[in-house]
């Protein structure tokens, strides 16, 4: 009886397990049968949006993403160490130039500081790429280590560096039919020859010549690219000491006896010094000095303890004036403007003390000779 009843349990127990696996069976099955018309619904929607205009990538092979720019230019397949067009006609290279601030001149260096940003362009078939839309790539500095570029210097520059703050300030644009814009900021520091013989009435004009290195006349024909628009000035440039006239560009061939001849590039621009500063500090102390010794002439003769100090006090002003003067003024072997202002008040004030010295020298000769005659008088008498 009991084998009979635990037969009976365990049939129904199977049972049970056959019906929940017939029915895990054909939910997976339904899910199964679900997934799959979703994703062919997917794949017909998306062959309905491949066919949108919207969302069609472009063949302009320059927005490639997986393609290098190296690759593009072939930077690789070519020798950049020549110059395009090497051995045919000499290549042009325009120039133009953007002064950003004219920040000292100095004349004891006779030099003066500019920041510029130098533009040049030039074509090179070698960089030329197929472009549909026509757009041009730009680059910074480390793509112009591995192509050809001008060798332009500044002539009788001292100091010159390219400013690389937070990068190097170079970019490099290239054009789909080879055509190059290369741009670098710099400062430069440049001799400037001053003539002070009018200081400080002066007006000194001075230059920042550009030119190439390495290749001549035949090889590079640099010039200016916009002729006298090629150079611009931001407004905002002043100097505490000079008046900026005017700027203005021109273009000259030089000779160097072992090389040859080369194009060179001036940016000239003339200077007009502001008076005012050394009236005040100059001009209007020195006039004052001799006023001064002057009024040693109204006071009385025999007040020796106050013609002296007054006399001296008013020479060792002047020696002070003049020191102060020369001591921001270069060494030069000629006579300025201002030195002979200077000297000739020193003179006036040295010839007060003197004028003094005369007198009191002739006064007391004049009492020597009186004393004497009233001696003799008395002893006639």
């Amino acid at each position: 009886m009991q084998t009979d009843v635990l037969l009976l349990i365990c049939v129904c127990v199977l049972g049970a397990a056959g019906r929940s696996v017939h029915h895990r069976g054909q939910m997976f099955e339904n899910y199964s049968q679900t997934r799959s018309r979703r994703e062919t619904q997917r794949e017909g929607e998306g062959g309905h949006k491949s066919g949108s205009p919207i969302l069609k990538r472009s063949p302009d092979i320059t927005k490639a993403y997986m393609t290098k720019s190296e690759q593009l230019l072939r930077v690789d397949d070519h020798d950049f160490t020549m110059r395009p067009g090497f051995g045919g006609p000499a290549i042009p290279v325009g120039v133009d130039v953007q002064v950003e601030s004219l920040d000292t001149i100095s004349e004891v260096d006779m030099d003066f500081t500019m920041t510029l940003y130098l533009r040049h362009y030039w074509k090179d078939e070698r960089l030329s790429f197929p472009s549909n839309t026509n757009q041009s790539m730009t680059f910074d500095g480390r793509l112009v280590r591995k192509i050809w570029v001008p060798d332009m210097f500044f002539v009788h520059s001292k100091r010159s560096f390219i400013h690389d703050t937070t990068t190097d300030n170079v970019m490099l644009r290239v054009f789909p039919d080879g055509k190059v814009l290369y741009s670098l900021r710099v400062t430069v520091t440049s001799m400037c020859n001053m003539d002070l013989s009018r200081f400080p009435l002066d007006t000194q004009t001075c230059s920042l010549e550009i030119e190439s290195y390495a290749y001549t006349e035949d090889d590079l024909m640099l010039y200016w690219k916009k002729g006298n628009e090629s150079l611009k000035t931001d407004e905002k440039i002043s100097l505490s000491q000079f008046l900026i006239q005017k700027f203005h560009t021109t273009t000259k061939l030089a000779f160097y006896s072992s090389t040859g001849w080369y194009n060179r590039l001036y940016i000239t621009f003339t200077l007009r010094r502001h008076i005012f500063f050394f009236l005040l500090q100059t001009y209007f102390p020195a006039t004052l000095m001799v006023m001064l010794s002057w009024v040693s002439f109204w006071i009385d003769r025999r007040a020796v303890p106050a013609r002296v100090p007054l006399g001296i006090t008013t020479v060792l002003t002047m020696s002070t004036i003049i020191t102060g003067v020369n001591a921001s003024m270069p060494r030069v072997s000629y006579i300025k403007a201002v030195d002979i202002y200077l000297w000739v008040s020193f003179v006036f004030v040295f010839l007060s003390v003197i004028e003094y010295a005369a007198v009191n020298y002739l006064t007391t000769v004049q009492e020597r000779k009186e004393r004497k005659l009233r001696d003799r008088v008395r002893d006639l008498e």
